[in-house]
């Protein structure tokens, strides 16, 4: 992409101390981010997800901190913030973040009305009616019938699916220019996970925001991505545009979860799964993070980092496979009938 990013980190290094000893969370983990895309960041629980992105808003838990890189916005590097008083200007105004469960992001001793008010109040400078106009407003834009009775009523009173319609509202009450979903319908049927990621895709083309998905759903991530950054143990380790990954991923982990996806499976064959577990990030990492549960693993990839090798302008992977020195690996047979079968369906 030519244009510049909105968002850029660079070389992002978090550590968190637990019990006197330090976990290095996020290990250099870089990250361009473009104006009005849709950014999917997958990989499987514990990869990194969720803590790489909370550091946009200055979100770590007390114990967490970034120790290394950049992470440049609006000429600013915000990795070097310290204060709550710097953050306040980011975190909602700027970069908002829509939580998994909302029951638990959510007071349940407060009315839906007061909770989007506060958001309105802290960030917009708005009181009394003008408040409470706003708050009104933005329960109708994320389509919660009847908002006058609903803006009074408390979480207990909203199933699931409006419950995160009002989570929602309130991550962008103040019209952030970039909005982060944490797993935004994991808790949810699978009707009402079409129906909000419908509602994510309007609110995005309304407000003219820029959104990034953190899920492990591959099914997800191929109806609303534009760009997929795949993580592993603290890393992104392979990074295009959603075809590219779906057609042409290069790196084991990201043929390793393509594998898995059950509409990959053939009848009376056992479906795929990753062996092994991830690495202990207590410890120093030698090498492919991702080699001890690769079959196909290569002898430096226990002894040498990979860098990223270019596939396209746009699609990079972190592997030693890419390397004009590397013998031939061939994708596997789940990944070509994938393409395969995405190819039948055009």
């Amino acid at each position: 992409m030519a244009k510049e990013p909105i968002l850029s980190a660079k070389d992002v290094e978090i550590q968190f101390s637990l019990r006197g000893r330090k976990l290095t969370a996020i290990r250099k983990c870089s990250l361009d981010l473009y104006e009005g895309e849709t950014l999917a960041i997958v990989g499987e629980s514990g990869s990194g997800k969720s803590v790489f992105t909370k550091s946009f808003l200055g979100m770590l838990d007390a114990n967490g901190k970034i120790v290394g890189g950049s992470i440049m916005y609006n000429g600013e590097d915000i990795s070097k913030f310290t204060t709550e008083k710097e953050w306040l200007g980011i975190r909602g105004k700027k970069i908002a973040m829509v939580m998994q469960d909302p029951m638990t992001s959510l007071n349940p001793l407060k009315r839906i009305g007061v909770q989007i008010e506060e958001s309105i109040k802290l960030q917009q400078g708005l009181k009394g009616e003008e408040a409470k106009k706003r708050a009104l407003q933005m329960l109708n834009l994320v389509g919660i019938p009847d908002a006058e009775r609903r803006y009074n009523q408390y979480p207990h009173e909203f199933s699931g699916g409006m419950r995160q319609r009002v989570v929602i509202a309130i991550a962008i009450a103040c019209h952030p220019q970039i909005l982060i979903c944490d797993e935004p319908t994991t808790a949810l049927d699978v009707t009402i996970q079409a129906q909000i990621l419908d509602l994510i895709r309007y609110l995005q083309s309304k407000l003219n925001m820029t959104v990034i998905y953190i899920t492990h759903d591959l099914g997800v991530v191929a109806n609303v991505a534009d760009r997929v950054a795949v993580m592993y143990a603290g890393q992104i380790v392979e990074y295009g545009l959603v075809n590219e990954i779906f057609y042409d991923a290069w790196h084991p982990y990201t043929w390793a979860l393509l594998s898995s996806l059950p509409q990959l499976g053939v009848k009376g064959e056992e479906l795929p799964s990753i062996e092994g577990t991830p690495p202990n990030l207590f410890n120093v990492i030698k090498g492919d993070a991702f080699a001890p549960r690769n079959k196909q693993a290569l002898a430096i990839d226990f002894v040498k980092e990979p860098p990223f090798f270019p596939i396209s302008e746009t699609h990079m992977a972190k592997t030693w496979y890419l390397d004009p020195r590397a013998p031939k690996i061939e994708q596997p047979e789940a990944v070509r009938r994938l393409r395969e079968k995405m190819r039948a369906r055009r």
